[in-house]
């Protein structure tokens, strides 16, 4: 294939996926928006997290739940540190050392 084929494929993924982040951001930026929808809308995040994270962590490869499995084992206490600290990377790392620690208990 031709180079530009590949730049126009790329140019084309891009307007794709920054089209739908770009129109809400210019429709409502002068627009004053609900209280309850701003409310809303701050749930979102943890809802999509929950939604990636949980099959992971209740059901793994196959599809029975096994309270052993260092996934589980290490999300609660990484859990508790981010209720703590309120802090992404302090969780990130908190929940790394858990499961290397899972890893080598189980």
């Amino acid at each position: 294939m031709d180079f530009r084929i590949y730049l126009a494929i790329i140019a084309g993924m891009a307007f794709a996926t920054y089209l739908p982040r770009m129109l809400p951001l210019v429709a409502l930026s002068n627009r004053r928006i609900p209280p309850w929808l701003a409310d809303w809308l701050d749930l979102i995040p943890a809802a999509i997290l929950g939604a990636l994270l949980a099959p992971g962590l209740f059901a793994g490869e196959t599809r029975a739940f096994e309270l052993g499995r260092p996934e589980l084992i290490a999300a609660l206490p990484t859990f508790v540190v981010a209720l703590k600290s309120r802090s992404l990377g302090l969780t990130v790392v908190a929940g790394m050392f858990c499961y290397w620690l899972a890893g080598k208990v189980v």
